[in-house]
């Protein structure tokens, strides 16, 4: 099956890739804003906030290399590598959601963007393209 040449596509892989980098640098720079992603709500002692600053700055790196990993494969990459990778961060957004249903809420925050990143990832495959469809780049 040959991946999916469509222009669209590539630019929806990179507005998702500039998403996550956003959502990278706002945890690191704004860890509280941050945590409303996950309606969580911020914590009172100072203790527990240094503790919530340094996993919203590891939460922040993680955004960041999702990011960058979807710009190098959509850059660098074949087509099939920037669809698995988009697979592979839309895994990222249902476990995030996993994490927000297990305290109560917030989950929507992140189950409702991972079908999109998933849809994405599935037509650059190449699976809703048919067989006799050429394949412009590497695939």
């Amino acid at each position: 099956m040959a991946p999916s040449q469509s222009s669209a596509l590539q630019l929806a892989a990179h507005a998702f890739a500039t998403i996550f980098t956003g959502f990278g640098i706002n945890a690191i720079l704004r860890p509280t804003h941050a945590l409303t992603f996950f309606e969580f709500a911020p914590p009172a002692s100072a203790a527990d906030k240094t503790m919530v600053e340094s996993l919203m700055a590891v939460y922040g790196a993680r955004d960041i290399f999702m990011g960058v990993a979807i710009y190098a494969a959509a850059l660098f990459g074949t087509t099939k590598s920037l669809g698995w990778t988009l697979i592979a961060a839309s895994g990222v957004a249902v476990a995030d959601g996993l994490v927000c249903y297990a305290h109560g809420q917030g989950q929507w925050n992140h189950w409702g963007y991972a079908p999109m990143i998933t849809a994405v990832g599935v037509l650059l495959l190449g699976v809703f393209d048919g067989p006799g469809k050429p394949a412009g780049r590497k695939a």
